[in-house]
C-alpha cells in the first residue's frame, strides 16, 4: 500500500492515490492535496464543493459525478472546471479526502 505525507502525518493511499481512510482528512490536508495539485488557495467556492462531496459521500457512500455536482451543490460546470481544472470531479474528490468518483476515467 502506497503512503504519502501530507501536513506532517503519514497516509495510507488507494490505488488511485487518494486517501485509503475517509478519517484521515482535515483541512489541512486538503490544502496540501490542493497545493500538489496546483491550486494554491482553496476559495469559499472551493470549500462549497468539498464539503458537498464529503456530506453526499457520508450519506450515499459514493462521491458525486460531475453532472450531479453542478445539479447539486451550487457550482455550475464552468466554474467547477475553473476550480478543479483537468477533472472537477476527480481533482475534488481526491482534495475532499475520498475515492474517486465511479463515473470518472
Amino acid at each position: 500500500m502506497a503512503t504519502k505525507e501530507y501536513a506532517g502525518k503519514m497516509l495510507e493511499l488507494d490505488a488511485d492515490g487518494n486517501l485509503k481512510n475517509l478519517n484521515d482528512w482535515n483541512e489541512d490536508i486538503a490544502k496540501a492535496i490542493a497545493s500538489e495539485e496546483g491550486i494554491v488557495s482553496l476559495t469559499e467556492r472551493h470549500w462549497a464543493v468539498i464539503n458537498y462531496m464529503r456530506k453526499e459521500f457520508i450519506e450515499k457512500k459514493d462521491a458525486p459525478s460531475i453532472r450531479k455536482l453542478s445539479k447539486e451543490s451550487g457550482v455550475d460546470t464552468k466554474e467547477l472546471y475553473a476550480l478543479f481544472p483537468n477533472g472537477p470531479a476527480k481533482k475534488a474528490a481526491k482534495i475532499s479526502g475520498l475515492p474517486k468518483p465511479k463515473g470518472c476515467v
